[in-house]
């Protein structure tokens, strides 16, 4: 009866250590079933702080209540004291860059590049700028075509998304040093006069803030507010900073915003340009690009409809997602 118990208990044990080992059929399957889920690639998981759309529309909508902000106007003015004062609480040091250019129709422009320095004595920077200037006619509409235009996307938007990186930083602080550089007089030019474009950053790259400033990359944000913005690969980007294309889109791409499209278009010049040729920082542009318009912009450009109804709170959130987690990501 013994022997017999024994024998019982021994096959008992065998039959939970054949079951445990997948020894039927059914739980081969459960087994390999597991193996397979616990192969598949991990979720992505952000590293940066979360990034407040409503806070970057409040700082496009603030630029926009100055009224057109057109260089050496009184609008111009009042906005350009208003993002001096609000990155000084933002920011460890602001630096403005005075002087006076000659427009291509002969007028004497007082511009004013704005420069924000976050961590200035980190040896490893990246750059982030945008234009805080607007066009002061209207060339693309039908109507008011010499009157000057808000802006809203076309410059506030690109500034907005800064400012709103920058209150983030500063409650968030950085081992790498950001600088951010709000670049004057980029929209007063006429494709018919060359280099009547961003005058402000033809300035600033053969004059930096600082003798000998260097920076490991830059970033252009341009008309990146409005509603299902796409942003493709722009020709001088790729030339210039492939590298730091690939880094911010495939950012964006595990972040899951659809923005950012593998499309590849021809060059511009914008602020990113002379950054690249005369500052000699690999300097990429994300731009509003449209494949229904002629003009490759989207239909507000250089209209007045480029008003607060252009600015789109989920696209706001999608470009300053993506430049906040490239820079909490960043090991140098």
């Amino acid at each position: 009866m013994q022997l017999y118990n024994l024998f019982k208990a021994l096959t008992f044990l065998a039959l939970l250590m054949l079951a445990a080992c997948g020894g039927g059929g059914q739980s081969g399957k459960t087994a390999q079933t597991t193996q397979q889920t616990a192969e598949q690639p991990k979720a992505y998981k952000q590293v940066s702080p979360n990034f407040n759309a409503d806070s970057a529309y409040y700082f496009v909508d603030k630029q926009v209540s100055f009224g057109p902000r057109v260089t050496n106007s009184e609008p111009h003015k009042k906005c350009g004291d208003w993002l001096v004062a609000e990155l000084r609480k933002m920011s460890d040091n602001v630096i403005e860059q005075k002087t006076t250019l000659t427009n291509y129709d002969g007028r004497q422009l007082n511009i004013r590049n704005i420069i924000a320095e976050i961590n200035p004595k980190a040896d490893k920077r990246i750059l982030l700028c945008a234009h805080w200037d607007s066009r002061p006619f209207a060339d693309e509409d039908t109507k008011d075509t010499n009157k000057p235009i808000l802006g809203a996307n076309d410059g506030g938007s690109g500034v907005g998304v800064l400012m709103e990186i920058a209150r983030i930083i500063k409650n968030n602080p950085l081992s790498v040093g950001i600088d951010i550089v709000l670049f004057d007089a980029e929209d007063l030019g006429k494709s018919e006069h060359n280099n009547s474009y961003c005058l402000g950053s033809q300035y600033w790259s053969t004059n930096l803030h600082k003798p000998g400033y260097k920076a490991e990359y830059g970033i252009l944000l341009d008309m990146v507010g409005a509603a299902n913005a796409k942003f493709a690969w722009e020709e001088v980007s790729v030339t210039y900073a492939r590298l730091v294309l690939e880094k911010v889109w495939g950012t964006a791409q595990v972040l899951g915003y659809p923005h950012f499209v593998y499309y590849n278009k021809g060059g511009i010049i914008d602020d990113h340009a002379y950054v690249n040729k005369n500052a000699g920082i690999p300097t990429i542009d994300i731009i509003h690009f449209d494949t229904q318009t002629q003009s490759g912009f989207p239909e507000h450009w250089h209209t007045h409809r480029d008003n607060m109804y252009a600015i789109d709170r989920t696209t706001l959130k999608a470009v300053g997602q993506t430049l906040l987690e490239v820079i909490y990501s960043e090991k140098f």
